[in-house]
C-alpha cells in the first residue's frame, strides 16, 4: 500500500464518521506525525512510498479509535502544546490553548527575574509546570496533584522534556500553606459545574478524568476557596496568583480570592473575549 492510498483510506473513515474536513485533515497530519514522524511536506512529496503493514496497521487502530469517539490525543497517546509533545492519557486532562495564555502571560509578567519559587496546583500532565521550567531562568518548580496516575505521565513528560520539576501528591483542599516558600502560584483547577454536563461533548465526558473538570453545582469556586488562602498564606510580597477561572463564575471568584485577603485582583480576557483568568498580587 501506498501513503497516498493509506491517507485516501483515513480521510474516507474519519469523513464517514461524521468529522468535517478541516477536521479531518488536521487529524491525518497529527496520527502519520506521530506514528511515522511526517511532516505535512511529507505526505505530499512522499505520495508514492510504499509503507509497511505494521504502519497501516497501527494507522488503522488508530482511525478505529477516533472513529468510535475516543478523542484523538488520546488515541495517540500524545499532544502538542506550547511548541512540546505531550504524552496524555485518561489520566490526565488533554491541554487546551486558553492554559496556553495562563502560561504566556505568566512567564511576561517575570520578566528575566531568576531563581523564582513556583508552584502548579493540580498539576495532570504537568504542562504548565513544565513549560514555565523550561521558559524561565534558573526557576525552582514544584507541581502537586491529588492523582498518583496523573504525577506518573508528568514525571514522564518532565523526563522526556528534560524539565526539572519537583512533583508531589498533595490535596490542595486539605494542604498546610508554608509561608513564603512561593513567588509564583498557577493553577487551572476544575471549574466546570455539574449542571454543565448537559452542553459538553460525549467524547470529553466519556474520556477526560471527570476528578479533573468538574465542582459541585452548590460551590463551583472550592478549588478556588482553597487555593486562594494557601496562595495568600505562602507567597512573598510582590508575588503572584495566577488562575484559570469559568467565565460562568468569573465575579463569584473574583469574591472568592478577595476574601483570603487579596487586593489587587485583575479579571482577564481570553482571546474570545471571555473572563477566563484571574491575576491576584500578594501585597
Amino acid at each position: 500500500m501506498t501513503l497516498s492510498v493509506c491517507i485516501s483510506n483515513t480521510r474516507k473513515r474519519l469523513t464517514e464518521a461524521g468529522f468535517s474536513p478541516a477536521e479531518t485533515s488536521w487529524m491525518v497530519r497529527d496520527i502519520f506525525a506521530a506514528l511515522k514522524g511526517y511532516t505535512h511536506v511529507d505526505l505530499i512529496t512522499r505520495c508514492d512510498d510504499e509503507i509497511t503493514d505494521w504502519l497501516a496497521s497501527q494507522v488503522q487502530s488508530v482511525v478505529t479509535r477516533i472513529a468510535s469517539g475516543t478523542p484523538v490525543q488520546y488515541a495517540l497517546g500524545q499532544t502538542r502544546w506550547m511548541g512540546m509533545t505531550l504524552k496524555v492519557t485518561p489520566a490526565v486532562l488533554i491541554p487546551r490553548p486558553e492554559t496556553e495564555q495562563l502560561v504566556d502571560m505568566a512567564i511576561a509578567d517575570c520578566g528575566d527575574t531568576t531563581d523564582l519559587r513556583i508552584l502548579d496546583i493540580g498539576t495532570g500532565s504537568g504542562c504548565i509546570a513544565i513549560a514555565m521550567a523550561r521558559a524561565l531562568k534558573f526557576p525552582i518548580v514544584t507541581a502537586i496533584d491529588i492523582s498518583d496516575e496523573a504525577l506518573a505521565v508528568a514525571k514522564e513528560n518532565a523526563d522526556t522534556l528534560k524539565a526539572k520539576v519537583d512533583f508531589k501528591s498533595v490535596d490542595i483542599l486539605s494542604a498546610t500553606p508554608v509561608r513564603g516558600s512561593c513567588d509564583i502560584i498557577i493553577s487551572n483547577p476544575p471549574y466546570i459545574a455539574e449542571q454543565e454536563k448537559a452542553d459538553m461533548g460525549a467524547n470529553v465526558l466519556m474520556h477526560e478524568p471527570h476528578t479533573a473538570l468538574f465542582v459541585p453545582d452548590d460551590d463551583p469556586v472550592k478549588f478556588y476557596r482553597a487555593i486562594a488562602r494557601y496562595a495568600r498564606a505562602s507567597l512573598n510580597p510582590g508575588g503572584s496568583l495566577w488562575l484559570e477561572i469559568n467565565p460562568l463564575y468569573a465575579i463569584v471568584t473574583r469574591a472568592t480570592v478577595a476574601d483570603a485577603g487579596f487586593m489587587s485582583i485583575d479579571i482577564i480576557r481570553d482571546e474570545r473575549g471571555k473572563q477566563r483568568f484571574i491575576h491576584a498580587r500578594q501585597s
